[in-house]
């Protein structure tokens, strides 16, 4: 039986800042094994049986992110294909948008799986047999739900009240004392967001429930960009029509109006990673009941969370904390508040601070740059390209540039001149004047860039040529 995987790869992760910011979501946050969520929900899929695509929607500033996961882990060359968002609009525009792929490339009667990127199951080989039962299900038409069995009264989630495979109704996020009660019913499963159909069963329900939806979703794919390759497809959304897509989620919008449902209860070892809670609960604690990671001392310190990247971190006389440091930016949070962390991002959000957007180290598809200081009219980057890569074509109205190789050979265009500069050796690039770093190497370039002037914003930038269609 043929299965094509869409893994739903957007959100912001907001309950997990710092480390998850807009650009670096809660997908690419990598666990203790070396390993991101993503990459999990990838070899989630490749390992069942029939899985002949990975289709996955994500932002397109997110692509060559995510390829750059993928191909970490793709040791089979599996097909996968790309659905490219220029902005979020919810898991309904999301699946809508995957199952008109498919069904146009695979047929109608092709089966889904659909995923979240950042949930977190332990126990494959159950997952497994619940990805069998809600196949032959889907193949019977049904729009197939995957519902957790509860091993607690957890507030954060929806529920389905179920009758073996029979839904009977989906329950909003209860309250404690509803949500014992749903516990000790025994009726009553966690809502995962998993989900098993066919690709012609989808749209007719959504033609008959959402029918604004499948519509703004279709005339915007039939004005997007297309590009196929060996083993890839991608589709790259028009950003104009994508935003006349209704932003509703798929449960809202088919699942709890359709007389088609079917639910496959199981118990699978899920998570949905939903606060650093339940992130720190993935390693083991000491014995004073701390999650550690990275470089710490602790004295007189119990049951809390403590995260470091770079710099060490001391505790003296303190419980319940949740402490997450980064390079340019640390949370303090009571444990009992882990949920309320989304209001910092959203703070951060609303005033424009780009620390709800950006690491200090940021991924862009030619490799890295990361920003060392900053200061009144001066900005330091250390700027990393990868073999083969090139930054685009461009000029700064605002400011000038330094470039000093450090290690490997880059192939600089400034201005009518063209030329290779070797570690140790320099070149500066005047505002105004066009330019572009290449690596022609085999090893990664790196070099320090300092830059100059009134105005050092990411967008002071004029793109003339780009590899990866960002001119």
């Amino acid at each position: 039986m043929q299965l094509i995987t869409t893994i739903l790869c957007g959100g912001a992760g907001s309950r997990l800042w710092p480390v998850s910011r807009e650009l670096h979501p809660k997908p690419f946050i990598r666990l203790a094994d070396g390993q991101s969520l993503l990459q999990k929900a990838f070899l989630r899929a490749a390992q069942l049986p029939g899985v002949a695509e990975i289709l996955t929607v994500t932002n397109r500033d997110l692509l060559f992110k995510t390829q750059d996961e993928f191909r970490e882990v793709n040791a089979t060359k599996l097909q996968t294909s790309f659905v490219l968002e220029p902005c979020g609009r919810n898991t309904a525009a999301a699946i809508a948008i995957a199952a008109l792929q498919v069904a146009r490339r695979h047929g109608p009667d092709a089966l889904m799986l659909v995923l979240a990127a950042d949930h977190l199951i332990s126990e494959q080989h159950a997952f497994g047999e619940a990805v069998l039962k809600a196949s032959e299900l889907a193949a019977t038409g049904k729009l197939v739900t995957f519902g957790i069995q509860p091993d607690s009264a957890e507030t954060g989630y929806g529920y389905i009240e179920a009758k073996g495979n029979e839904v009977l109704r989906f329950v909003e996020k209860p309250s404690l004392e509803k949500a014992q009660e749903y516990l000790a019913s025994g009726r009553f499963l966690w809502n995962s967001g998993i989900f098993c159909f066919s690709a012609g069963t989808m749209l007719q329900q959504m033609k008959l429930h959402c029918p604004e939806i499948l519509a703004a979703t279709a005339a915007c794919e039939e004005l997007s960009r297309a590009a196929e390759g060996d083993g890839f497809s991608q589709l790259e959304l028009d950003a104009e029509s994508f935003k006349n897509v209704p932003d509703v989620s798929i449960d809202y919008a088919v699942m709890e109006k359709s007389d088609q449902i079917a639910v496959v209860p199981c118990s699978i070892g899920w998570s949905d990673i939903g606060s650093w809670t339940a992130l720190g609960n993935l390693s083991e604690p000491d014995n004073s009941g701390n999650r550690i990671q990275g470089d710490a001392l602790v004295h007189n310190t119990h049951n809390c969370i403590i995260q470091s990247t770079d710099r060490l971190i001391g505790t003296v006389g303190v419980d319940d904390l949740i402490i997450i440091d980064t390079p340019d930016a640390v949370l303090v949070a009571d444990k009992s508040s882990a949920q309320d962390v989304k209001h910092i991002y959203a703070q951060l959000k609303a005033t424009g601070h780009e620390a709800h957007k950006l690491h200090r180290t940021v991924h862009r598809p030619w490799g890295t740059y990361t920003v060392l200081e900053e200061g009144n009219g001066f900005k330091i980057k250390r700027i990393e390209v990868k073999p083969g890569a090139s930054l685009s074509l461009q000029m700064h109205h605002h400011r000038s540039e330094h470039w000093i190789v450090v290690r490997g050979m880059a192939k600089v265009v400034n201005g009518d001149l063209e030329l290779f500069v070797n570690t140790n050796e320099s070149t500066y690039i005047p505002a105004g004047h066009k330019h572009r770093l290449e690596n022609p190497g085999i090893l990664s370039l790196v070099m320090i860039e300092v830059q100059s002037g009134a105005y050092l914003g990411e967008d002071d930038i004029v793109r003339f040529e780009d590899i990866y269609g960002r001119a």
